[in-house]
């Protein structure tokens, strides 16, 4: 399956170096690409301490368990008020 992304081949490259030469000078492409090594450099220290961090237990506390509800009493039903007659007067 090709992918949608297709890396650059043989003369393409000579192509694209002969085109970042002309862009930047070649006085400049040790300086980037120095800083470029420093960058991944970077990148993957970062990349590690984020991974080990991953791996190794927190010290946060364990949740607390949920102690089962009690059981409630079903309420008893209401009695309704009974009506009293008034004497007529």
């Amino acid at each position: 399956m090709a992918s949608l992304l297709a890396l650059p081949e043989g003369g393409e490259w000579i192509v694209l170096l002969v085109i970042v030469v002309f862009l930047f000078g070649a006085n400049k492409l040790p300086d980037l690409t120095r800083n470029a090594a420093k960058a991944l450099v970077e990148f993957r220290k970062i990349s590690e301490k984020a991974q080990t961090a991953d791996d190794q237990p927190t010290t946060a506390e364990k949740p607390k368990q949920v102690e089962k509800p009690q059981q409630v009493e079903k309420p008893q039903p209401v009695e309704e008020p009974q009506q009293v007659d008034k004497p007529q007067a």
